[in-house]
């Protein structure tokens, strides 16, 4: 396993990346040992992989609301597990996450991880405001007070505000931000070229981006 010294964790944005994963579709086991990570995405399982230097196997798991099947990889390690429980990852993460121990060197690689774990985008053309691009990021969580942290984070880290909603039908708390907060998390997000990301979701953020700038540059034009 990388990232170890004497026995001891060494921070690396890889490794945060990966505590971002976890703490949105990853799973610690009750028995102290074992540790899940489940994504629809097999880029990002072999990414998962990657990252941390294993060579298990990646298998297939029911979502168990439908027959539709989730890639899944599962991997034993004791020091490993301990460590992220000591950094306030937990079994049955849904109702007891909260804040998490993440150095700020690295806290917006742990944000790309959550992002490419539960996280989402969309834009749209507001008509109200001639006809003015708009588009959000969205972080998602069970648990309110962890969605509370990372806003309350990110805000003393970048200096940007986020508005919290819970979506009622399914009961989780909604971290959403706005067009121009969201270019100033973009670029926090992917800080340098070849980190690790889930492909999709990077594309449709480059493909935002770049329908802005030209809308931008329209704009400019036309004064």
């Amino acid at each position: 396993m990388r990232g170890w010294r004497n026995g001891r964790r060494i921070w690396s944005g890889n490794m945060t990346y990966i505590v971002g994963l976890l703490a949105t579709d990853g799973n610690l086991s009750g028995d102290g040992r074992h540790i899940n990570f489940t994504s629809k995405d097999i880029q990002l399982i072999k990414t998962f992989r990657k990252c941390l230097g294993i060579k298990n196997k990646i298998g297939l798991k029911s979502s168990g609301f439908s027959e539709k099947k989730y890639f899944r990889i599962q991997f034993s390690d004791v020091i490993l597990y301990r460590w992220f429980l000591e950094i306030g990852l937990t079994p049955a993460k849904t109702h007891t996450i909260g804040e998490l121990k993440i150095p700020n060197q690295y806290f917006f690689d742990f944000i790309r991880g959550h992002f490419d774990g539960d996280g989402s985008c969309y834009s749209y053309w507001d008509k109200r405001w001639h006809s003015s691009f708009m588009f959000y990021i969205h972080f998602v969580s069970a648990n309110e007070k962890h969605v509370v942290w990372l806003r309350q984070k990110i805000d003393e880290l970048s200096k940007i505000k986020g508005h919290i909603d819970t979506i009622k039908r399914n009961g989780v708390y909604q971290l959403r931000y706005a067009k121009k907060d969201s270019k100033v998390l973009i670029s926090k997000m992917y800080h340098q070229k070849n980190l690790p990301h889930l492909r999709r979701k990077h594309k449709k953020l480059e493909k935002i981006i770049s329908t802005e700038n030209k809308e931008n540059n329209r704009k400019t034009t036309n004064i």
